[in-house]
């Protein structure tokens, strides 16, 4: 057995090692793509549900603006408008009670 010998085994074995290395890494590089793929439809699944929910949310909230624009045309501003006027009259008694009422004199008088 000459140096020879030994030296094509340590090729030999070498180049198997690496072999058996390089499947090794391809296995786990193919597994942790197909685990990546999944998280990626998971989160896109995710989202899409978070997507449909804003949407919701922005559908809930224009109806509800709605009802408050409809509410404020049909009820609140009629009614600002009787208060007002409500208030004027009570203003114009108040005027007129003012300008016939007797004023006291003596020591009440401030």
């Amino acid at each position: 057995m000459d140096i020879e010998w030994f030296r094509d085994l340590v090729i030999c074995i070498s180049g198997l090692t690496i072999t058996v290395v390089l499947i090794f890494v391809a296995i786990l590089s193919y597994s942790l793509y197909r685990k990546a793929g999944l998280a990626i439809t998971s989160l896109e699944a995710t989202l899409n549900e978070r997507r449909s929910t804003l949407e919701s949310i922005e559908h809930i909230s224009a109806t509800i603006q709605g009802i408050f624009g409809s509410v404020e045309d049909e009820i609140i501003k009629p009614l600002v408008g009787v208060a007002s006027l409500v208030q004027g009259i009570r203003q114009g008694i108040d005027a007129v009670s003012r300008i016939f009422k007797k004023e006291e004199g003596g020591k009440n008088v401030q």
